[in-house]
């Protein structure tokens, strides 16, 4: 029976140089992962392999734009700004809100005519076809 035997020094040097570019952020990666392509091309990849599996690539940013979030509403202690900045946001949020549910509406009526126009383009073949069939058929009945 064999035992596979980690060195805890690499280990732990490996565990350290992720918390390193943790705390850099995704520029950190990215550059890591263009460096090891550089280098030498398995480096890189596995650099790449390794943050798409962990979804580094996708966890940071969204800790970190809903921590600025969460600070946002924290008191100044000026109670005029403090309306005015929970009024803004307020603000803000039903613009983007908005803005959404018109994109959505947009990307419907886009589908909506693109879905259109293959049923016309389904049906103008679907007629030719029956027209086409339609005068094989009477040649035929003439010859």
């Amino acid at each position: 029976m064999t035992a596979t035997t980690t060195d805890p020094s690499a280990q732990g040097y490996l565990t350290r140089a992720e918390a390193w570019l943790d705390d850099k952020g995704k520029g950190a990666w990215i550059a890591a992962m263009v460096l090891g392509f550089i280098l030498f091309w398995p480096v890189g990849l596995a650099l790449l392999f390794y943050m798409i599996w962990s979804k580094n690539m996708f966890k940071s940013g969204c800790s970190r734009r809903s921590k600025s979030h969460g600070q946002s509403f924290r008191s100044s202690g000026n109670t005029a700004f403090d309306a005015y900045k929970a009024d803004t946001l307020r603000r803000l949020e039903e613009e983007q809100t908005a803005f959404q549910d018109f994109l959505e509406r947009l990307r419907d009526a886009k589908d909506k005519a693109e879905f259109d126009q293959f049923m016309e383009d389904r049906d103008r073949r679907a007629r030719r076809d029956r027209a086409r069939d339609a005068a094989e058929d009477a040649d035929t009945i003439e010859a």
